[in-house]
């Protein structure tokens, strides 16, 4: 047992010094990604909306908005197309790169995420999970996942979670 609480504290400190130096690193290439955005299109820099953690706790991801604003209420909702006319310039820049996850070190820093983990979802989704989903909340959502790795967006969400559950499992034989 103290051998798990000793590698939480660790997991915890690397987490910590990960997501403060990305900050101080990535502080001028996010002010200007945050210029960018804003010459682009109108609306906030930052993209923020209800995800479910560890333990089901709800929290908000800071991310760079990629879409127009109200996207969610518009064309497909949740669900993004490849040529989702939502998806701003820029914004299709940073989704390519990755860049528009970057922030969410800040949800790091908080104890929210871990840099590596299982991609957070929303609500809605978790209220279907079937109790094998649900092992998924176990551990917190990172910056980027298994899922990822395996084409980012291009596996369906049924894939996805079935990579999720497959890292718990993986995560349990660890322990």
């Amino acid at each position: 047992m103290k051998s798990r609480a000793f590698q939480q504290v660790i997991k915890r400190t690397f987490d910590l010094i990960a997501s403060l130096v990305g900050l101080i690193l990535l502080a001028i290439p996010f002010a200007l990604i945050a210029l960018a955005i804003k010459l682009d299109s109108k609306g906030p820099v930052f993209f923020r909306q209800e995800r479910v953690g560890k333990d089901g706790r709800i929290f908000k991801p800071w991310k760079f908005r990629t879409m127009v604003v109200g996207a969610v209420e518009q064309g497909l909702g949740y669900n993004v197309a490849k040529d989702d006319l939502r998806i701003t310039g820029v914004g299709r820049f940073l989704r390519e790169w990755g860049l528009d996850e970057l922030p969410q070190l800040i949800n790091v820093l908080r104890g929210e995420m871990s840099p590596v983990s299982l991609r957070p979802t929303l609500k809605y989704q978790v209220d279907h999970y079937d109790d094998s989903q649900r092992r998924r909340l176990l551990v917190k959502p990172g910056i980027a996942g298994w899922a990822l790795i395996h084409g980012r967006n291009l596996p369906s969400w049924k894939e996805r979670i079935k990579y999720g559950v497959l890292v718990c499992r993986a995560s349990d034989n660890l322990a």
